[in-house]
């Protein structure tokens, strides 16, 4: 009975979920995956996934292949996209509205690979590069304004079909032709329609708009990070969500009282000189301690050229 019962035990072992050695995709240059597509450079990782650049031998066209990691959270977020990436390229199917084509996925070694279209660096890497290589100003303000004009047509599709990006940020805009300086909105992970139940996460923080921080409904605002984009840094720093809304109030003005009548996460209140916000549900602690507030145009004189709408992005108060 004894031999029995040892003969029946199961040893487990964590790291593996299936055939593979172990749970980590290995990107083997010059190899084919899936007898279709041929590695040919690996473009690096993120949190959930890594990115090859591959040959399609079936089409001949140079592809994306984003191997999403072996989690089964990055999993199920990652068929969200898919099936958000097919639902928005349904309905463009001219490619007009600057958002990333979805070529193919499939299930591989025991990891979902997404095959999309083939961009470049992305807004804030290019930038990057471009101010420490010490060659030709890349951002002049005409292209500013282009690569604005195509961020602000891509969220007015998204948004005409019910849906809000949620994570807008410089890294997530890519250059698709830096002559003519094109750009494409990618990762629609984090996405979800208008009527679905909105998380408290939405936006990375120092990208998070002052009526997203306040839990306003279903309202997300693109001020912050087409300004990010627009001047190629980081508007607010901050290291909290208290203290990004207490630097937002101290250059660039009060809430509007509208606002804060419909805040879940309530503002308590600022000083005569705007250099403080309190956040909170009763708990009136004091955070972000700013001094006097600068004009947002002392910075940044180029701003006046900017097109009118993206000027009243950048105005608080909804209501006006």
């Amino acid at each position: 009975m004894d031999q029995l019962s040892d003969s029946n035990f199961v040893l487990g072992n964590l790291s593996l979920t299936g055939f593979e050695e172990d749970k980590n995709f290995h990107v083997v240059l010059n190899s084919v995956l899936a007898g279709r597509y041929h590695v040919t450079e690996y473009l690096g990782s993120a949190a959930f996934s890594k990115a090859i650049q591959a040959h399609d031998l079936h089409t001949g066209m140079d592809v994306c292949v984003k191997i999403i990691k072996n989690n089964k959270d990055f999993f199920d977020q990652s068929l969200d996209e898919i099936k958000l990436l097919k639902f928005v390229n349904k309905h463009d199917p001219g490619d007009k509205y600057h958002i990333l084509r979805l070529y193919d996925y499939f299930y591989y070694r025991e990891h979902l690979l997404i095959v999309c279209e083939l961009l470049k660096a992305n807004l804030y890497e290019f930038h990057k590069f471009n101010r420490e290589s010490g060659g030709e100003v890349y951002f002049t303000m005409p292209r500013l304004q282009s690569i604005t004009i195509q961020c602000l047509e891509a969220l007015q599709f998204l948004h005409g079909l019910g849906l809000i990006h949620c994570d807008l940020k410089p890294e997530n805009i890519l250059v698709k032709s830096y002559s003519r300086c094109e750009v494409k909105v990618i990762d629609l992970g984090s996405s979800c329609f208008e009527t679905d139940h909105l998380c408290s996460y939405v936006q990375s923080r120092s990208y998070r708009a002052p009526e997203v921080i306040m839990g306003l409904p279903n309202q997300v605002g693109v001020a912050s990070p087409l300004g990010s984009e627009i001047t190629e840094m980081v508007l607010f720093q901050n290291d909290s969500p208290a203290t990004l809304l207490a630097r937002v109030i101290g250059i660039i003005g009060p809430l509007g009282q509208d606002m804060l009548a419909k805040a879940a996460e309530r503002v308590y209140g600022t000083t005569k000189l705007c250099d403080y916000a309190i956040l909170g549900n009763g708990d009136r602690r004091r955070e972000g301690v700013f001094p006097l507030p600068l004009k947002l145009w002392l910075a940044f004189p180029d701003w006046g050229v900017l097109t009118p709408g993206v000027a009243r992005a950048f105005i608080l108060d909804r209501a006006k």
